[in-house]
């Protein structure tokens, strides 16, 4: 009887796969030129995107590489200028940032470009293109979100400069940026009379960064944060 009951269980397996297998088909049949479609849709994509990444992303990365090495010559030589305008002969960091956009060198392109009219006093400007600046790398992210903040503050916008100091320093850990973004992220803090974050700060730079230049005498800069907090 418990063989028969088996028996009868197992037929009834193959009686259910032999009934999904005949739906799949006769889905197949029905649909057979919509499911072609798809098929040939997807193919299509995937043909495009190999197309623009070899044929023409590619040879952009390249050429926009070419670009902006003479523009970060002349930003190591502090001619400022040629690196944001270019010489007549290659282009400068704000042309390379824009015909090259979508690129890793045009992105780079608008990081130098904000660093150089940070140092020219072009304050708005500097913003513009850092904040069009995108990366996940442990010093430039910090250092770009750093320097907006920097350019706040030289507008006399302290508020925004604190903003963008806190996303600076705001899970970073880089032991050469971070804390001297952490300092002046104190500071502001302080003159804009908030101490409980001040203080928070200061004793952040004590406890992870304690090896830093702005350790050396953080112990004064937190005894007077603790002092008003009194």
């Amino acid at each position: 009887m418990a063989k028969q009951n088996k028996n009868q269980q197992e037929d009834e397996v193959l009686v259910d796969v032999g009934q999904s297998i005949s739906k799949v088909e006769a889905f197949f049949e029905e649909n057979s030129k919509s499911v072609t479609l798809i098929v040939g849709a997807l193919i299509v994509v995937v043909a495009g995107y190999f197309a623009y990444t070899n044929w023409y992303q590619l040879p952009r990365e390249n050429d926009a590489k070419d670009e902006i090495y003479h523009a970060q010559e002349y930003f190591e030589q502090d001619s400022l200028k040629l690196a944001l305008n270019g010489d007549g002969t290659y282009l400068g960091f704000i042309d390379v940032a824009e015909d090259y956009s979508g690129t890793k060198a045009g992105n780079m392109a608008h990081y130098y470009a904000g660093i150089s009219y940070l140092n020219l006093g072009e304050f708005q400007n500097a913003i513009e293109h850092l904040d069009n600046f995108s990366s996940n790398h442990p010093i430039y992210s910090v250092i770009a979100k750093g320097a907006i903040g920097d350019a706040f503050l030289e507008l006399d916008q302290p508020s925004d400069a604190l903003d963008y100091y806190k996303r600076a320093v705001s899970g970073e850990s880089n032991q050469f940026v971070v804390p001297f973004y952490l300092k002046k992220a104190a500071v502001v803090a302080q003159s804009e009379g908030d101490f409980k974050l001040a203080l928070k700060y200061y004793k952040r730079i004590e406890t992870e960064f304690g090896e830093s230049n702005e350790a050396s005498d953080i112990a004064k800069f937190i005894a007077l944060a603790e002092a008003k907090l009194k």
